[in-house]
């Protein structure tokens, strides 16, 4: 991995540039600035659905007022309440953004008490919703080089309605972003940042077994993704070099070497989404900032 020696990341334990065995999977570009939305509510909500191996993402602007998810789930979900001008209620509990939400297994109805961005993630055992994905095709046979999601301990006190305002997170230059985990998912919620990214300090790395989805929900970026060389010339494939809008989701898929690049001149905002938790972020004292609520595995 390459990081520049002020990345906090830097310190995370690397390995040698990955060689796999067999083909890799090609990168999802799913950028819904220029997609068509898979459901448009009565209302009229916009809802894109699309998924990775271990999980679905249904990412909606919705209209006020708009019941935006009415449904039961045998397991947890997140939502990502994505910006002041978002916002929901669920009967007794109401979040305004930007904030993290989990809600528990069971039924729920949402509705949207804001304009702005709103994104659900569910694991993609939950078959119904993994079938409505855009490109539930792409994942009609597992992939490989991907490992199949092993839950992590069960919530201290049990499942319920937890909020994770971002206002309530102070900024530390010691810690990389602001990460919450669940039993199934890991999100850094990252700050916007204005402007270009320095093209001098780009962080090319790899993960040897999960996927990497880079939600954008604000500004324009570039994924640089290079698949490795295996032994086998006809797994080989180009370099990407994709330029993304927003609102987008790119999947990206083990063990590909990889960065986003912000090249908007305003506002850039990217969330990082894996399913399930890392444990190398799990690792580092002080980054997973709802580690009281749900407990990593025994090592």
């Amino acid at each position: 991995m390459t990081y520049a020696k002020d990345d906090l990341r830097s310190a995370l334990t690397t390995g040698a540039a990955p060689r796999p065995s067999g083909a890799v999977a090609a990168p999802e570009f799913l950028d819904f600035s220029v997609t068509a939305p898979d459901v448009v509510t009565a209302a009229g909500s916009r809802q894109w659905i699309v998924r990775g191996q271990n999980f679905v993402l249904i990412h909606t602007e919705p209209v006020p007022g708009d019941v935006i998810w009415s449904g039961e789930l045998r397991s947890e979900q997140v939502v990502l309440v994505i910006d002041e001008s978002s916002g929901i209620s669920a009967g007794a509990h109401a979040v305004t953004g930007p904030a993290l939400v989990v809600v528990p297994p069971g039924a729920a109805e949402i509705v949207s008490t804001g304009g702005g961005q709103l994104t659900q993630l569910i694991q993609s055992d939950e078959l119904e919703w993994a079938a409505k994905a855009s490109n539930a095709d792409s994942y009609a046979h597992p992939h490989p080089h991907v490992a199949p999601l092993e839950l992590w301990p069960e919530p201290v006190g049990g499942y319920r309605w937890r909020t994770y305002r971002m206002a309530d997170v102070p900024d530390d230059p010691k810690r990389f972003g602001r990460i919450f985990r669940t039993r199934a998912f890991m999100v850094n919620f990252l700050k916007p940042n204005q402007g270009p990214r320095n093209p001098h300090k780009l962080s090319p790395h790899f993960h040897d077994d999960f996927e990497q989805c880079s939600l954008i929900v604000a500004g324009t970026y570039v994924h640089h993704i290079q698949t490795p060389w295996g032994t086998d010339a006809d797994d080989w494939r180009p370099e990407d070099h994709a330029r993304v809008g927003s609102p987008s989701a790119t999947v990206i898929p083990p063990p590909t070497v990889h960065t986003s690049q912000a090249i908007g001149s305003g506002a850039n905002h990217l969330i990082d989404i894996f399913s399930g938790p890392r444990h190398d972020f799990s690792a580092q004292p002080g980054w997973v900032l709802n580690a009281g609520d749900y407990p990593a595995p025994p090592a």
